[in-house]
């Protein structure tokens, strides 16, 4: 959990240092000024991950507002799932899929954001559910409990490669590492959904 507070307020450091509007002329704009241009984006995303040595894939979206070109604050979240190959056994039941997501508020600094290719630092802080999803069994049946399931807190500081495509579409490689507080599930490592993302994002919106 210190690892995780630490990591926090270093990153917030970072944003409040990085959020700088990159304006062509000597004026200095407010977020309220009518000389600053705001806007606002939709996107989605599709991610490769491990968990517990296992293949998983991510589907994601978020919306976020736009500020002067160069910061950008949203929400979001995304869900998961592993390919079925994780073995383990919770009263006398057998559970081989890892399955939950996570969500919460996403802080974005967007560095060069005028150039066709660049970069941006999207940093999420939030909190998502996991649990062992059970196989043979009728799912309309099965009820998680603490033994099969957790929540959790987790802090996921991110880099996209953009591609301004046109004026209102953007895409963008991200990679990301996820930190979360301890996972408390029978026959489960507590950093198991701690690791990297890698994938794609596709941004809707003005920039």
């Amino acid at each position: 959990m210190k690892k995780l507070t630490l990591l926090i307020f270093l990153c917030l450091g970072f944003l409040i240092v990085s959020a700088q509007d990159e304006n062509n002329d000597d004026q200095i704009s407010t977020l309220f000024s009518k000389n600053r241009s705001n806007g606002g984006y939709g996107a989605f995303s599709f991610s490769y991950t491990q968990l517990n040595g296992k293949d998983a894939f991510l589907m994601g979206a978020r919306g976020s507002w736009v500020i002067g070109h160069s910061f950008a604050i949203g929400l979001g979240g995304c869900g998961f799932v592993d390919n079925a190959d994780y073995h383990g056994w919770v009263n006398s039941t057998p559970y081989n899929s890892l399955g939950g997501g996570y969500g919460g508020l996403y802080l974005e600094p967007i560095i060069a954001p005028r150039f066709p290719v660049h970069l941006s630092f999207p940093v999420l802080l939030g909190v998502g559910g996991i649990t062992n999803m059970p196989i043979n069994q009728n799912l309309d049946n099965w009820i998680p409990d603490e033994t099969n399931s957790d929540t959790y807190l987790i802090f996921e500081p991110a880099v996209e490669l953009e591609f301004n495509m046109t004026h209102h579409l953007r895409m963008a490689a991200t990679f990301s590492y996820r930190i979360t507080s301890g996972i408390s599930m029978l026959n489960t490592d507590p950093d198991v959904l701690e690791g990297m993302t890698a994938g794609l994002i596709f941004k809707f919106g003005r920039f």
